[in-house]
């Protein structure tokens, strides 16, 4: 199932995959304010209880906790997914509060409770989230312990307080836990912290469903539209309408196929076009191609520019056509440049991307015509190239259901 760990290698995450993990911003959010901030903000306020506010709003001391929140959250977001990062990344925030806090007051600062507490809860929550990781066979078990974690910081930091504010009445936690208020204020919030746990993991059950769905419908729509118009469409639904546009159509075809594929066996065909799609993909993919499609040995590709489409074919060439004669086989190319109308096409269930022109039929025409190892292209894809190509390389077509002939030329002769 693909998880938040996969989405963290992504160099350049797609509008799609922010789509299903969210962005940065919003898992940066997510980790400050659902996890990180929890202690600085219940231990900003008991301080700013405990004496005058004015003076402590003055002194560095809530700010400092607070960019120790911002630094742990951030790294969080960069590293959680990672062995031993959580627990790392839980005591980042009460270093630096520590590092700073002691340089300006000395070992003073480790007589109070409340600092104290603040290294207890975040290695118990650090510990919590980091064997999730490690043993995500009781993941479960380990959210319910860290949200019932995190919620009794707030019922401690009561407790210190009402023994700081009240030493006559409260001098000690035996006290404090003999007055039944306190009990029931400290089973209830107990309570709430294993149901925000229970809740939390039936989030996480539905959130790692959906995600999975997420990605097997992006899959498979890429298989259908391409990475990119897929992409385009999401954030643009318009992309997908019919629309005229210029586009340069190449076609290439195995030579010698049918023979071939009738002295082998359907293991040995799906095999080999299996690797005929793998490289011609991945050709595609490094050259800017809009869309292609497979049909048994036929490559169709759509490509924005003429020069996209010409090294692409080169490509080709050089590498599947290479593989191909191994087995006695080969690939002729053909390219034409022209107006096409491409778009969504098809009935009200079921519905494809395409495009459709005389460009698109002249460009199979050509193919037809290209030999073993061949690119031919149009006449009007000449005009594009920035260097000419001799004139004994022109070929004139005489393709069926064409009033004129194609002229067309070998460009890798």
């Amino acid at each position: 199932m693909p998880s938040l760990k996969a989405f963290h290698h992504v160099s350049n995450p797609t509008f799609i995959e922010e789509s299903i993990y969210g962005t940065f911003r919003a898992r940066f959010a997510l980790e400050l304010f659902n996890n990180t901030l929890f202690f600085p903000i219940t231990n900003i306020l008991y301080e700013l209880l405990m004496g005058s506010p004015l003076d402590y709003l003055r002194s560095s001391d809530p700010y400092i906790i607070i960019v120790a929140a911002l630094i742990q959250a951030y790294w969080l977001t960069c590293h959680a997914e990672k062995r031993l990062h959580r627990l790392l990344g839980h005591l980042m925030g009460p270093t630096i509060y520590t590092f700073i806090e002691v340089s300006l007051e000395g070992a003073q600062f480790f007589t109070a409770t409340n600092h104290v507490a603040y290294w207890f809860f975040s290695i118990a929550i650090g510990i919590a989230r980091e064997l999730r990781l490690y043993l995500p066979r009781f993941s479960a078990l380990f959210t319910i312990i860290e949200n019932a974690t995190r919620v009794s910081i707030l019922f401690f930091m009561y407790g210190i307080f009402e023994i700081h504010l009240n030493r006559n009445q409260t001098p000690s936690l035996a006290s404090f836990f003999a007055d039944p208020s306190h009990v029931f204020v400290g089973m209830a919030v107990v309570i709430i912290g294993l149901s925000i746990g229970l809740a939390n993991v039936t989030a996480d059950t539905y959130l790692k469903k959906l995600r999975y769905t997420s990605q097997m419908l992006k899959m498979y729509s890429e298989w259908l539209l391409g990475r990119d118009l897929l992409a385009r469409s999401l954030s643009d639904p318009t992309a997908l309408q019919t629309i005229r546009r210029e586009r340069t159509i190449l076609f290439m075809d195995i030579r010698g196929f049918t023979a071939w594929s009738e002295v082998h066996t359907p293991e040995e065909v799906v095999e080999l076009l299996n690797e005929y799609y793998r490289q011609s993909e991945s050709i595609l993919l490094q050259h800017s191609a809009i869309k292609w499609k497979f049909t048994a040995d036929e490559v169709m590709a759509i490509f924005p520019h003429v020069q996209a489409a010409i090294t692409a074919a080169n490509e080709m060439i050089d590498e599947i056509h290479r593989f191909l004669v191994a087995k006695q086989l080969g690939v002729g190319i053909g390219i034409d440049v022209g107006p096409v109308v491409e778009g969504v096409l098809g009935g009200a269930n079921v519905r494809f991307y395409d495009a459709m022109g005389d460009t698109v039929n002249t460009a199979k025409r050509i193919e037809n015509y290209a030999q073993a190892g061949e690119i031919l292209i149009s006449e009007q894809a000449q005009q594009y190239l920035t260097t000419s190509i001799p004139a004994t390389n022109r070929r004139e077509l005489h393709a069926k259901g064409k009033s004129q002939a194609i002229i067309t030329y070998l460009l890798n002769a």
